[in-house]
């Protein structure tokens, strides 16, 4: 079986699809996106091109390798995505031309069914708990919420602000009470001494976990962090390859993992930086607000490994595949099917096809300074 051609195709809301075609008819699916750059990632797809043309598709990992090493700048957001997304239909189309799930290449599935969580939130405590409690009554046993303080947190907040936060957080609880998770995600957009500040007023609720409380790269101010609450610290979605988490892991910056399987190389290092985290008994919690390819990606890897906490999600693939993965009691039933064990609903997708979804642009009410979003 040998590599015909790549094709790319961006679908909405803000994904970036791929189709790797073969010789024998076979063709893998991947999703090589980084969120608002999917034209430059549809290019860094197509740069891969030429290399791949001809090759036999199941040499996975010696792809990997030389398609990393032979890019010379190595890394990155850009062609670290495009890689993990062509990584994926590789492993797709390895799995169907032997006639099994990606799960089985890895070694089988440790587990039948997978922990899936959603975000939720509210402009109010009433409506979070609202919102949690909707969420609840579809069977979710877990979610995860923001920090809705009325406005972007400041450098240091004010008693106000903090307790604005904690309200919410503490009405989801008293919502769904005391046997549902609930995580919170600072997305990296609170500045290191408002998030101490929070950390400690959230404790009496006992989140799952706090996700970014600082930038990712921020390993020491992490690692201080984790060292001043008994709360889980989860971070990663913006690291990429098992080199981006070693220091996160060496430090005791954070004992949940997310590396997002869309960016951070894609399966098989995925299951690296899951073998990484299991030798300082930390657990993978993979990141994934994207489509249902990347998603099903996922699904392989968190069959597969042993400290597999949860996995993140916004869509089971309803509009998109022709058989979207089965929800019940909070979990996934694995797919069985070959490779990633999804098909395209081409008919459902056709008028999905397309978009130009940018970043948010968000700027401080207090000065106009740009901030995270």
């Amino acid at each position: 079986m040998r590599i015909t051609k790549l094709e790319t195709f961006l679908v909405k809301p803000r994904w970036l699809f791929l189709k790797i075609h073969t010789d024998e008819g076979l063709v893998g699916l991947g999703e090589p996106i980084l969120e608002g750059r999917a034209l430059t990632c549809a290019q860094a797809v197509a740069e891969l091109e030429p290399y791949l043309i001809g090759k036999d598709p199941t040499r996975v990992m010696h792809h990997w390798q030389a398609m990393y090493k032979h890019a010379f700048y190595r890394g990155g957001p850009i062609l670290t995505s495009a890689l993990s997304g062509v990584e994926h239909a590789l492993w797709d189309l390895a799995g169907k031309a032997l006639g099994v799930p990606v799960y089985k290449l890895l070694g089988g599935p440790l587990r039948d069914r997978i922990r899936i969580y959603r975000g939720c939130g509210g402009a109010t405590p009433e409506e979070a708990a609202a919102n949690a409690k909707a969420l609840v009554a579809k069977g979710f046993n877990a979610i995860k919420t923001g920090v809705p303080g009325g406005r972007p947190p400041r450098i240091i907040e004010t008693p106000g602000f903090v307790d604005s936060v904690v309200s919410k957080f503490a009405a989801m609880r008293e919502a769904v009470g005391k046997d549902v998770d609930i995580a919170i995600d600072f997305h990296g957009a609170v500045p290191p001494q408002t998030s101490s500040l929070l950390i400690k007023a959230l404790e009496p609720y006992q989140p799952m976990f706090i996700e970014e409380p600082v930038q990712c790269q921020n390993v020491d101010v992490l690692a201080d962090l984790a060292k001043k609450t008994h709360l889980p610290i989860a971070t990663g979605e913006r690291l990429f390859t098992k080199w981006g988490f070693r220091e996160v892991l060496e430090k005791g910056a954070a004992s949940i993992l997310q590396p997002d399987i869309a960016h951070a190389g894609g399966i098989f290092e995925g299951r690296l930086i899951a073998g990484m985290a299991e030798s300082y008994y930390g657990a993978i919690a993979p990141h994934c607000p994207l489509g249902p390819v990347a998603f099903a990606a996922c699904v392989q890897l968190d069959a597969a490994i042993p400290n597999f906490l949860i996995q993140e999600h916004t869509t089971l693939g309803e509009g998109y595949l022709k058989e979207p993965f089965r929800f019940k009691d909070g979990f996934v039933e694995l797919p069985t099917k070959p490779g990633l064990g999804i098909e395209l609903d081409e008919e459902a997708m056709a008028d999905k096809i397309g978009h130009d979804w940018r970043n948010p642009e968000s700027y401080h009410p207090d000065d106009g300074v740009a901030i995270d979003w």
